[in-house]
């Protein structure tokens, strides 16, 4: 698997893979930010700043430059209004997917979690949720000429 964007080794806190996991991921923000992309189908900033936590601009905008950075998300012009920007899922971003659900799914073992509908499509059949998900972004890859 090829290694692509982000810090080297040598420019983190350590070299443990848990470290660099959490060095790219460790903010709640930059989470939902996935979860909206992968789940809801985010793709602009307005649509971003409409998540249920309420993100502030300021935050969003740093955690979204930050998951570009690591090459998680990509920014690509929108292609009905060039002046706009589309964030998109990387496969290095779409790869989160089953640890994603494996959170989801700990929490709602674990606490009182609301989406309980999602929770149960995830039990039912995690393999079949995971690759309708990696499907639907297969797609919008394709759409977008990817």
């Amino acid at each position: 698997m090829s290694k692509t964007s982000g810090k080297s080794g040598s420019e983190r806190r350590s070299g443990c893979p848990l470290n660099a996991s959490v060095e790219m991921l460790g903010d709640r923000w930059s989470l939902l930010i996935i979860r909206d992309m992968m789940l809801r189908g985010f793709r602009s900033y307005k649509e971003l700043m409409e998540c249920y936590e309420g993100i502030a601009t300021n935050i969003l905008a740093d955690r979204l430059r930050k998951l570009i950075e690591y090459g998680i998300i990509a920014a690509e012009p929108d292609p009905q209004d060039r002046r706009k920007v589309n964030y998109v899922l990387t496969r290095k971003g779409m790869d989160l997917a089953p640890v994603l659900t494996e959170m989801v799914l700990w929490a709602a073992a674990h606490e009182e979690t609301g989406n309980q509908q999602l929770v149960e499509l995830m039990r039912g059949d995690k393999a079949k949720f995971l690759a309708d998900i990696r499907a639907r972004w297969e797609r919008t890859q394709a759409a977008s000429g990817k």
